[in-house]
């Protein structure tokens, strides 16, 4: 049924909605490829710009691939390849570049895998923490002058606990450095390893020869202190989830099949153009076509942003995804499966994911070159100390062991995470989820916020605005019919009417007539509420129902959508903090030029299909400007994974909040300004925390070369250098 009488939305009834997801002319060539040349392989072991490189420029190396692109907050590869490359051929080479990986089976969401990840992380660094307080209660009774055969004891007793630990608690590391050893690379775990295998050797060493020093609780600290870098970092990536699987599971896989006047139920990809297929009401639409019979309402909210039902008859497009509300169709199939627009969405919201997640932050890209700097240094203390001491192997090797350990990236590794996870706690509690671990430093970045309109802005939810110019009888009427309906705008006007106190009429024989609204029988005569030209009413110009009485008389009632709780003050923030913005909406004009007005909002775009947001975010792009997009529907997906920073309300579809970096929890969309504003405050601290781990090394690594440091004073300040990382990133608490 369709109570809207919004000419301007009529008008859009003729447009092709199966356009919605009309990708660029490189998705389109994507999708045109053969299904074999688009292969998607899982790299759980993947986790820095190091693995990066390495795959990418590995897999690219082999004949028939076109391209390979890492998507390493999902831990996945796309390639694009050659029609006879398969996935079973792909994975022995990875395995030889030290990445165990498996054919991605879309079906299966990757969120089990991460949580177990998560888990051992946790549990590992629970073990480590625990063995570092026990060793350290031991050190204590050492330093506090404890020799001969007790100390000894302590050191033995120190060693049965940390060794079980190091090797338990670093297989991380240690698994990383030795896949990276067999593919002939160095990445950054391969110092951590040596540097708790040197600081665990010696302190055997130490102790089987009755030294005075043992480092059995440098070993485990910094063990410890890793753990807690590793843990914070997958944290950050393990709540992202791919959009694309979200927009796919959307797709019906089943269709009624009409043959010969006979129905069956057939998978979707057996469908061919021309086959007619049934939807019956309340079912989603199977296929892209052109309705042959039945008349009926589509919710097609998801896909264009369109609040309201609009009516569907004969020669209607129609696209998949769609939702059947009153009537049964029969649809003519354009295109199914991988061609429809729903599957041409979800290609666009994974071009655009895999373009994106190849950013990468500023740790990753130190890391590139601080690994080998660390082996260099570690070594050419060795080779002096043994050459200066005439062969003093013990000395030397607890310099190179001191200057390893005292280097070890710890700090490195916490100076983005220990700040993303202080700054997602501060937004946490204004109400904002962050599920990127870069997103606060692209957000920091934007100059451009762009909002969708309809769940965004607004509650998506019409309410009256003109009860009052209407007559007690003339509610009493509308709230009878309207009661009788699950249209958005009668459930709307029976709530309002119910809460003005007005009690429903009593009607007799009321129907429901599919794409024209709701009648029925007062005091034998009959009364309508639906269309207003089905109830011989003039069309208002803006989104109105109309309710034709027995004497001829007719009431138009208008609605608007309630704007979400803070929508006027985050406006005003963000144009007062210096942001260009700009509405966009799949809605009509009139409806988005009053609430741009209302707003204070002097860009703004109506009647925008998916692929017109996405193009927009492009050309934004494209011109230079970094682009926050904020939306909650099918219709925004692409351009939330396309925008360069991304968020979307809790209530959103599904899709729209796994393509989002940041989750606005509340319905209040305030906080969206406060992101902007920590984000900023959160990048000063990264570079801050980069200049402290540069700081701490320039002081400390000349103090360990000349063999000033113990490997237990190198573990000491390097666990100080973690510690004063941790707490600059805490001042945004």
């Amino acid at each position: 049924m369709t109570l809207a009488a919004d000419p301007q939305e009529h008008l859009q009834v003729s447009a092709c909605p199966a356009c919605v997801a009309a990708p660029s002319a490189e998705a389109i060539a994507r999708a045109a490829a053969p299904r074999e040349a688009r292969l998607m392989l899982s790299i759980p072991q993947a986790h820095c710009a190091t693995c990066i490189s390495t795959v990418e420029e590995g897999l690219s190396a082999l004949p028939g691939i076109r391209n390979a692109r890492v998507n390493l907050t999902l831990k996945r590869v796309l390639v694009e390849a050659e029609p006879q490359v398969t996935a079973e051929s792909l994975i022995p080479h990875l395995a030889r570049l030290g990445y165990e990986a498996y054919e991605l089976d879309a079906g299966v969401l990757s969120a089990t895998e991460t949580d177990r990840q998560g888990r051992e992380l946790l549990m590992r660094m629970g073990v480590a923490g625990f063995s570092m307080m026990n060793i350290m209660l031991l050190s204590v009774a050492v330093w506090s002058g404890a020799t001969d055969a007790t100390r000894d004891l302590f050191h033995w007793i120190s060693g049965m606990i940390a060794i079980p630990t190091v090797v338990f608690a670093g297989q991380p590391f240690f698994a990383s450095a030795w896949r990276g050893l067999k593919a002939g690379r160095l990445g950054m775990d391969f110092p951590i390893s040596l540097a708790l295998v040197l600081a665990s050797g010696i302190s055997i060493y130490e102790t089987s020869m009755s030294g005075r020093h043992a480092y059995f609780d440098a070993a485990v600290m910094l063990t410890f202190f890793l753990l807690v870098g590793r843990y914070l970092d997958h944290r950050t990536r393990a709540v992202a989830r791919s959009a694309a699987q979200e927009l796919a599971a959307l797709e019906v896989p089943r269709a009624i099949r009409l043959a010969d006047g006979a129905e069956a139920s057939v998978m979707v990809a057996d469908l061919r153009p021309g086959d007619l297929v049934l939807v019956r009401p309340g079912g989603r639409m199977p296929v892209d076509g052109v309705v042959v019979s039945g008349t009926s309402e589509l919710d097609r909210s998801l896909l264009t942003g369109e609040v309201m039902p609009v009516q569907a008859g004969p020669n209607q497009i129609v696209s998949a995804g769609e939702v059947n509300l009153t009537g049964p169709l029969t649809v003519r199939v354009t295109a199914a499966g991988r061609d429809s627009s729903l599957s041409r969405m979800a290609e666009l919201v994974a071009v655009a994911e895999s373009a994106r997640t190849r950013y990468t932050t500023l740790a990753d890209r130190a890391a590139r070159a601080y690994s080998p700097l660390v082996h260099l240094l570690s070594f050419s203390a060795f080779g002096y100390w043994m050459w200066a001491t005439g062969g003093d192997i013990r000395f030397a090797i607890n310099i190179s062991a001191a200057t390893l350990i005292i280097t070890c990236p710890c700090a490195l590794g916490l100076a983005v995470p220990a700040v993303v996870t202080a700054a997602s706690g501060k937004l946490f509690r204004k109400g904002l989820l962050i599920k990127s671990g870069s997103a606060l430093e692209r957000l920091a970045e934007v100059d451009t916020v762009v909002f969708d309109k309809t769940g965004t802005l607004t509650m998506g939810a019409p309410e009256p605005t003109n009860l009052g110019d209407h007559g007690p009888q003339a509610l009493a009427l509308a709230a009878a019919l309207a009661g009788a309906s699950s249209h958005p705008l009668a459930q709307s006007l029976a709530a309002a009417v119910r809460a003005a106190g007005v009690a429903p009429a009593v009607l007799d024989d009321v129907t429901e007539v599919p794409g024209y609204g709701i009648e029925g029988h007062y005091q034998g005569r009959r009364v309508r509420l639906g269309r207003a030209e089905w109830v011989g009413a003039e069309a208002p110009a803006v989104t109105a129902t109309c309710l034709g009485l027995p004497d001829g008389t007719t009431h138009a009632f208008t609605f608007a959508d309630a704007l979400r709780p803070g929508a006027a003050e985050v406006v005003a923030a963000v144009l007062a903090q210096g942001y260009r913005v700009k509405l966009i909406s799949g809605d009509a004009a009139a409806p988005v030029a009053e609430l741009a007005a209302r707003l204070g909002i002097a860009d703004w775009t109506a009647g925008a299909l998916p692929q017109d947001k996405a193009a927009e975010v492009a050309r934004l792009t494209a011109a230079g400007a970094r682009v926050l997009m904020v939306g909650d529907g099918l219709n925004d997906t692409a351009a939330l994974a396309a925008a360069h920073a991304s968020v979307s309300p809790a209530t959103a579809l599904d899709a729209a909040r796994v393509a989002s970096d940041i989750v606005l929890l509340g319905r209040d969309i305030a906080p969206v300004a406060d992101a902007l504003r920590i984000a900023r405050q959160a990048t000063r601290r990264m570079r801050e925390n980069f200049a402290i781990s540069a700081a701490y090394n320039v002081i400390a690594v000349p103090v360990a070369l000349v063999g000033l440091a113990t490997p237990l004073w190198a573990a000491a300040a390097m666990s100080l250098s973690s510690i004063t990382v941790a707490l600059n990133a805490m001042r945004l608490r």
